[in-house]
């Protein structure tokens, strides 16, 4: 696990860039509200707001962007009172929450707005939960909450400024799905079961921290669409919290009190989670649990069994969701696996076009952009994956064939890229061989995304390797060999399936 962390492409190093601009924006949103002369609970309410804002919103260009942030207090602001002034009425409240989750997973209908929208809103009631915020202290979270947006999109938006591109955060549901048939419909039904029990259950170990059951019921549902995605990422969100209980035991519990060690760890937990989240679901529930320990920390509460007893929480949010997701209207893997290689191979399509326009000269070709999408879209497809691939599947036969179309997809990946750095180079040149091996990557992709993949010819051997074009041909060459080794794999895959089980 951590050695495919360590070894992960990061084209363009955004994963890096993009994770210490967030250390950037939430560090400057918290200090804002410090500098203000907010408490510590809105600071902290900033901050996580700051967070969430970098996070959650994923629209494909800049202007979605500025408009969804925009909207993210819309949706917060009427929760976040709602949540703070039912304290005292826990019925009502846990009524309430069930609300706002079934909404916020229905919301993701609409896309990367809709899922940042409504995470944004889960998060302001369970924010207002812990830190038990009231509605006396509510007119100061607003301001906090105001504040850290303004100041983190002016890091992200301005001070701090570069294109990044995005698979869209959901799967798009089925074309002409009405009611249950609509994968975001029978999502927001599971995930409101799977947080129902998780709050019930949750209530009956502790009446004060049940929330963390709920919210890690709510987490598993994000990106995550079929069954086996959402019951491979409970087991990966146990995994990260076992690992960062001990975390917070030994380095946490030391240094509450100490407000300057506590905000360095916390800025370097900011950095893990934005750096590992599109590598390693686990890594990053490490580091947000070690961020958690260390905010209980400074809120002057954090103990072993407080540790211990989120552990618990955690276990128990896992556990509804999995029912939730077996015995709720399951969806199989098969259908959102398809998308979701039928859009990878897209991308590679558009990365080798790029990729020989600028060798051949044309203003504005870069396949950089595209380069970076197709990580992204690889860390779906691994994610649809997961869990044919894991350990404990006793399918031998699917498995194999899984592995076997995450290697080839991964060769793709290492060629476009190899082909991108060549036509980096302004000594490089085009020739006739580049314009007939990208029509036939064209070809190729065609036939896989056909409902089922036909045979694909296989690329000419030349004999002439004299010219400066070669280097880029070779790479094109093996791509359309990755590209025809595919067909046997997802013609024999049930990824067409229907999403009914």
């Amino acid at each position: 696990m951590l050695k495919r962390l360590l070894v992960a492409p990061d084209p363009g190093r955004l994963r890096l860039r993009s994770a210490a601009r967030s250390v950037v924006g939430v560090g400057g949103a918290v200090a804002a509200c410090a500098v203000t002369g907010h408490s510590l609970v809105a600071a902290i309410t900033g901050g996580l707001a700051a967070l969430l804002a970098l996070f959650t919103v994923t629209d494909a260009d800049i202007r979605a962007q500025v408009l969804t942030t925009a909207l993210l207090p819309a949706v917060g602001f009427p929760v976040l009172a709602l949540a703070s002034g039912l304290h005292d009425v826990p019925l009502v409240r846990d009524l309430a929450f069930l609300a706002v989750i079934g909404a916020g997973v229905f919301a993701r209908r609409w896309g990367p707005r809709g899922n940042a929208l409504g995470i944004f809103a889960f998060m302001m009631f369970f924010t207002a939960q812990f830190l038990h915020a009231t509605l006396t202290q509510l007119p100061e979270l607003l301001t906090a909450v105001v504040l850290a947006l303004l100041v983190s999109s002016a890091v992200r938006f301005g001070l701090w400024h570069f294109e990044r591109h995005y698979p869209p955060a959901v799967v798009p549901p089925p074309a002409g799905g009405r009611g249950l048939e609509r994968v975001t419909t029978r999502q927001a039904i599971q995930a409101t079961v799977a947080c129902a029990f998780a709050l019930g259950v949750g209530q009956v170990l502790s009446q004060d921290r049940w929330y963390w059951a709920v919210g890690t019921a709510w987490w598993i549902f994000v990106n995550t669409t079929s069954r086996g995605e959402t019951l491979v990422r409970g087991f990966r969100r146990v995994l990260g919290t076992v690992l960062g209980i001990p975390a917070g035991l030994l380095i946490a519990i030391p240094i509450q009190g100490n407000l300057t060690g506590t905000m360095i760890l916390v800025a370097v937990c900011v950095f893990g989670i934005f750096y590992t989240a599109a590598v390693s679901y686990s890594w990053m529930i490490f580091a947000v649990t070690l961020m958690v320990s260390l905010l209980y920390g400074l809120l002057g509460v954090l103990n072993p069994g407080l540790l211990v007893l989120r552990l618990t929480e955690t276990g128990v949010g896992a556990l509804g969701a999995a029912l939730a997701v077996l015995v709720v209207l399951p969806v199989t893997t098969h259908a959102t696996t398809h998308s979701w290689i039928q859009r990878a191979l897209s991308c590679v399509h558009a990365c080798t076009a790029q990729a020989a326009a600028r060798l051949a000269g044309a203003p504005g070709a870069d396949p950089e952009p595209h380069i970076a999408e197709l990580e992204l879209l690889l860390g779906r497809v691994r994610l649809s994956l997961a869990p044919l691939v894991h350990p404990l599947n006793p399918l031998r036969a699917r498995k194999a064939r899984a592995r076997k179309v995450l290697a080839l997809l991964d060769d793709c990946a290492r060629e476009v890229r190899s082909l991108a750095v060549v036509a980096a180079d302004p000594d490089a040149s085009h020739d006739a061989r580049l314009a007939a091996a990208c029509w036939r990557v064209e070809s190729a992709v065609e036939i896989l995304t056909a409902p089922r993949p036909g045979a694909i010819p296989t690329a000419p051997v030349h004999a002439n390797h004299s010219t400066a074009a070669d280097p880029a041909l070779a790479h094109l060459h093996d791509l359309e060999r990755a590209l025809a080794e595919l067909v046997s794999p997802l013609s024999h895959a049930p990824y067409t399936a229907s999403t009914n089980a």
